[in-house]
């Protein structure tokens, strides 16, 4: 995976996700994680156009504390927080069309 995306962990995670004001999607995912290999260059693309959105990756395998947390048992999952509030859980990966679908309510 590109490093385009910044890393969040288990110890950062609160101050990365949950104290950012605004509003912030966090991709849990795993190195051998196929399809989220697929959606990866789709959230870059997201965060690069979005000035409204902060996207931020959590490899699962290394950060299990936080996955478990937020009962991640499929990957890829994206979760939307905004003002440290869990607003939607995206599960899978999908077109860019569609994920901006999915987060647009939640954004607005």
């Amino acid at each position: 995976m590109s490093d385009k995306l910044p890393p969040v962990t288990d110890s950062t995670f609160k101050a990365e996700a949950l104290d950012h004001e605004g509003a912030v999607l966090v991709d849990f995912w795993a190195p051998w994680c196929g399809p989220c290999r697929v959606v990866h260059p789709v959230l870059e693309e997201i965060n690069e156009e979005r000035d409204d959105l902060k996207i931020v990756s959590l490899n699962i395998d290394e950060n299990q504390q936080t996955a478990s947390q937020y009962e991640v048992l499929s990957i890829p999952t994206m979760i939307l927080f905004r003002d440290g509030a869990m607003v939607k859980k995206i599960v899978g990966a999908m077109p860019k069309r569609k994920l901006l679908a999915e987060l647009e309510p939640a954004l607005a």
